[in-house]
Parts: structure tokens; sequence; C-alpha cells
């Protein structure tokens, strides 16, 4: 039954003091509440809770607020273990227990879903969301803004919608690798005496310190990120940080002189070392290049591959495309149970080692080029080349438009889709749906204490 008369605008008012009763998670962690039908945004309350907010932004379709106090609080809220949680924005959910995360993790794979597409979502296999055993210290990279304050070289990151740059000395999310490199570089920027770029200014150098650790061999690559490829003293920079770091084996500059919120620039050269650091994972290694796009979280990442083999159903015969293939991670996790690999990526850096790490395993049914999908598959196609399985992991922005229709014209039969954004995952599958049904979604935490979730999706051709 149709609501009549609903309102089209929000009618609460900036600074507004009410009672909401928090309905479930959205899709940036906060809570999520109805004030007179109209829709609130609350971070840090949790559904079930009943508390009084105070209304801080205004817009046409929702209002945001913040929690004055909490009436009755979730029987699964737990103190947040970490010093800067209310301050930093990198991590949401931490006040969550952990087994809920995972429950709530799912219900935002299915919002998105009925949000995005026309399926009876109540209908669909979406299976329970694959945790961590140890849920901290997981991310293997980590990129610090860098700032000063009182004369002195902070590294952090910017609080949650704000420029306010947060100094963070221990990283609960983060290795204790990069946790540890991230301070040493600092400290030998600070000794140096190096300008730290200013973002309203435009002053300065150094902008942001990037650092990669191998979790498995204990290698580390640190990227300074500089307004311009003029670094005094680079050379002895890097020396001192290989000094003072042994475990750093390459040290890398990349310059990015743009008003931007990206973190790389286009042009990456080498200071010190290799130009690459190795990585393991399961028995496969990789060789990881400054901008090569590498799985931030290890150990889940071995879980989600191996859930895309069980997606991709393979019998030895198959003929695969590995597109967005970065590294070529996920292709060399399935070459050996297919016939052949074919994988692309738009920046060559990335396919570059994704050959050198097909090589060095003595994979042969490997091919890797340069370029979008959307261009190599239709040639392939008409020189009667046509995968069985496309497997795609494509950025938070999801598929390219292009790309989906030169799936629905080459017809795979199976289509993997590996996500780490429900809502453009969601859309990709509606464009699909005249043609792909969903056989299943398997959400996995790739980032605990966080609202991201990724997903792995096999969309199938009559494949039952």
């Amino acid at each position: 039954m149709k609501i009549k008369n609903r309102p089209t605008s929000v009618t609460i008012q900036k600074g507004q003091q009410f009672p909401l009763t928090i309905k479930r998670l959205g899709i940036n962690g906060e809570g999520v509440g109805y004030f007179k039908k109209q829709v609130v945004f609350v971070p840090g309350a949790l559904p079930g809770e009943e508390v009084v907010v105070q209304a801080e932004n205004i817009q046409p379709n929702y209002a945001e607020a913040v929690i004055k106090k909490i009436r009755k609080k979730s029987p699964h809220r737990v103190k947040p273990p970490c010093i800067y949680y209310d301050r930093c924005g990198g991590c949401q959910l931490q006040h969550l227990q952990y087994e809920q995360q995972l429950a709530a993790k799912r219900d935002i794979v299915i919002q998105a879903l009925e949000r995005h597409t026309n399926l009876e979502v109540d209908t669909l296999d979406i299976r329970p969301t694959i945790g961590m055993d140890d849920p901290w210290h997981y991310r293997n990279k980590s990129q610090f803004q860098l700032g000063n304050e009182k004369q002195q070289v902070i590294a952090g990151l910017y609080g949650a919608n704000s420029h306010k740059l947060v100094p963070i000395h221990s990283c609960m999310v983060q290795h204790s690798l990069t946790d540890k490199i991230n301070q040493t570089v600092k400290q030998v920027l600070e000794d140096f005496h190096i300008p730290i770029y200013h973002e309203r200014k435009r002053t300065g150098i150094v902008r942001t310190i990037v650092v990669r650790a191998g979790v498995q061999t204990n290698h580390v690559q640190v990227v300074l990120i500089t307004k311009a490829e003029e670094l005094p003293r680079k050379e002895l920079i890097a020396a001192e940080i290989m000094k003072r770091a042994p475990e750093v084996k390459s040290v890398m500059q990349n310059i990015n002189g743009s008003k931007t919120s990206l973190i790389f620039g286009d042009k990456t050269v080498l200071l010190k070392g290799e130009e690459v650091i190795q990585e393991t994972l399961g028995d496969l290694s990789f060789e990881l290049s400054a901008r090569a796009f590498f799985q931030l979280n290890p150990v889940q990442t071995v879980k989600l591959y191996d859930e895309v083999k069980k997606a991709a159903g393979l019998t030895g015969s198959e003929k695969i495309v590995d597109a967005y293939c970065g590294v070529g991670t996920i292709g060399l996790w399935l070459a050996k149970d297919a016939a052949e690999i074919r994988g692309m990526d738009v920046i060559e850096e990335s396919i570059r080692d994704a050959k050198k790490n097909a090589e060095k395993h003595g994979i042969k049914n490997a091919t890797y080029v340069t370029g979008k999908a959307e261009t190599w598959m239709p040639k392939w196609a008409k020189e009667g080349w046509r995968p069985d399985v496309v497997v795609v992991d494509p950025p938070r922005t999801g598929c390219d438009r292009t790309f989906l229709k030169t799936i629905k014209k080459v017809k795979p039969k199976r289509f993997v889709y590996v996500s780490c954004n429900p809502s453009t995952l969601a859309k990709d599958i509606q464009f699909l749906s005249s043609l792909y049904k969903v056989e299943y979604i398997q959400p996995v935490d790739m980032f605990p204490h966080t609202a991201h979730v990724e997903c792995c999706a096999l969309l199938g051709i009559g494949i039952r």
C-alpha cells in the first residue's frame, strides 16, 4: 500500500534534537533510523539502539546526525581498543562485536541489491560473510599523509569528513612492520629538514609516505610521494632509510604535482635498492612494483581467491580471461587448473609484473597484455578464441559499461565478479540480469572493523 502525501524533502532542522531507533547499518557503517518518515544517518549508532541525536547536516532526502545520548545500548556494542578511533576515520566499526560486523556486512550486500536491482533478493543465495580468526594488524600497505605540527613532521590520516590530519604512531589494523617503517621514514625526513607539503598553500615537497610490506617475506618498499621531481639529497635520504630499517629493500619516488585526492602521479623513479619487492601467497610468489595493485589483506586474499577458484568451476579444459588483472594474482592462482589464462590491465607496470610472475613460476599457459578487456576480447573473438570463464576484479567504481556490453556479446558461461563495492556490484548485476543469473554471492571480510565488504559473485548462463 502506498503512503499518501509522503514528504518529498527533509523537514528536520539543523540543531534539532530528537529520539531515534536505529534499524540497520548503512553502507558506510553508520546507523540508519527514521524520524517522521525521514531517513537519518548516525555514525557510531548500532542496530536496535534507542538514541537521542542532534541533526548536523540537512540534505533534500536525508539528514545526518550525531549521538547526544544512548538510551538503550546494543548488546553487541564493545569498547573500541584503538586510541585514535574517534578521530581518525580509518575504521568505522570497532565499536561493534566482530561476529556482528560479519552479519552486518552481509546485510549491506542485501541492501545494495534491494536498492539497485529488481531481483527478488530474498530468493538469492547470499552466504554468511567469511571472517578472520584474528581481525587485527592485517593491512600490508599504508598511505600516510604528512604535515607539520609544532615544528615536527607528523604522519597519519585525515579525520572523517575533515582535512585535519590525525598523527598515528601505531595503527591496530596495519601490519606492525608498516607502522615501524612509517615512523622511521618520518624521522629521517625530519632529520634532513625536508619541507613537507602544505595542501592549502601548495608549498613544500613531500606529500605522502606509502609503505608496502611483504608479510611473508619481511621485505618492505617505501614510496615518497612528492610535489615535484626535485627532492634535496634524495639519494642520502634513501640510503639513511635503508640503514635505519634493513627490512626496506626498495625506496622509490613518485611525482604527483596535481591538486588531487589521488595518491600517485604518473611518474615513478627508483632512489635505492630494487624496483620491486617479493611477496608470497600460498605457493605463489609475486614481484610488486610501486603502483601495482595487490590485495591489502594477504590472509583473507587466500580465502577470497579460493572462493574465486570454486566459482570458476575448473576442470582443466577452460579458457579464462582475467580482466583488470593487476600483477596477475587471480589468474596465476587459477592457471594450473585451467587450459589457458589471458589477462589485461591498463597499467603497463602491472602487466610487466604479471609476465615476470608467470615466468618465474614456469606458468606457460598465461598471456598478459596491456589495454582494456573491451578492446582485447572482441579482437580475440574475431580470431575464434572465446573464454569459458571471465574473472573480473574492478576498482570501487565497478566495471566499465563498455566492458559489460562486451561480456554480453562474448557470453562466457561463467562470469566471476570480485567486488569491493556492493553498490556498483549490484548495478552491474542489474545490467547483466537480462542474460546472466546470480548463482550465489559470497561476502568476504577483507577489512575488519571498517564498513568495506568484498564479494565473490558467480553469474552464469544455464550452468545448473
